[in-house]
């Protein structure tokens, strides 16, 4: 019997914005766990940031997920795709009330995620595939900071219903991780506040922030044969903030 935690030795998995921390960690442990992975950024220093970049066996790409031409053209180049991840997304705290930088952030965090996954929906189809898109707690619990990353957020986990309730005769699955307070780049110059850090990790069920690796192993576990039955679904791996 094959194992349900596994994965095949030609599957193929597809991170988009694999370069950012978050993203870093999904396709690391789908690497660890025998897949062919690409990795996307949206531009070469980010790439070169890259934790990946350490690692010859993943494959790294820029795609400005903005470009209906690049996307297309990118998603062109493989023959295979069993799980796309999209994990893409800005923000711009207090600048969001600008008419321009909300739009540019919803055609990153929403449309972007639109765009990759119609532009994978015949690879998908075709290898019976899944895709996992990264949300957020924010799309439940608003910031009054960042009005258009949660409004994208929000966003993210309604296509994902959507896109399942679609997509399912075709064999694909659809499925959402929406991560908590995560430690990342984006957060690091906030959590040298001590006070606001604690506050924080107090409010969650395990009083603690939680790591990428903690939201990979989830996206992971979404694109395994073990959770075939799942679709439509967001998981929240927020440490239990939104319980409470």
């Amino acid at each position: 019997m094959n194992d349900p935690f596994s994965f095949p030795p030609d599957f193929n998995a597809v991170v988009i914005g694999g370069a950012g921390d978050i993203g870093s960690a999904i396709a690391s442990l789908f690497h660890a766990r025998g897949a062919r992975v690409t990795a996307t950024g949206h531009d070469q220093s980010s790439l070169d940031r890259s934790s990946l970049s350490a690692n010859p066996d993943i494959v790294l790409e820029t795609l400005d997920v903005r470009s209906d031409a690049a996307v297309s053209a990118f998603a062109a180049r493989f023959e295979r795709v069993d799980a796309l991840v999209n994990c893409a997304g800005i923000l711009a705290r207090d600048e969001e009330f600008e008419i321009e930088t909300f739009q540019r952030v919803l055609d990153v965090n929403l449309t972007g995620t639109f765009r990759t996954s119609m532009a994978f929906r015949p690879h998908l189809a075709a290898s019976g595939g899944s895709i996992v898109n990264i949300a957020s707690m924010n799309a439940f619990a608003a910031l009054p900071r960042i009005p258009a990353y949660c409004a994208s957020k929000g966003g993210v986990v309604m296509l994902t219903k959507a896109l399942a309730l679609a997509w399912a005769e075709e064999g694909i699955r659809v499925n959402a991780v929406a991560p908590g307070y995560i430690e990342t780049a984006i957060n690091a110059e906030g959590r040298k506040d001590i006070a606001h850090r604690d506050r924080i990790a107090a409010r969650t069920a395990l009083k603690r922030w939680g790591t990428p690796d903690e939201v990979a192993g989830t996206v992971v576990f979404l694109a395994m044969p073990a959770s075939h039955y799942a679709t439509g679904t967001v998981f929240a791996i927020d440490g239990g903030f939104l319980a409470g």
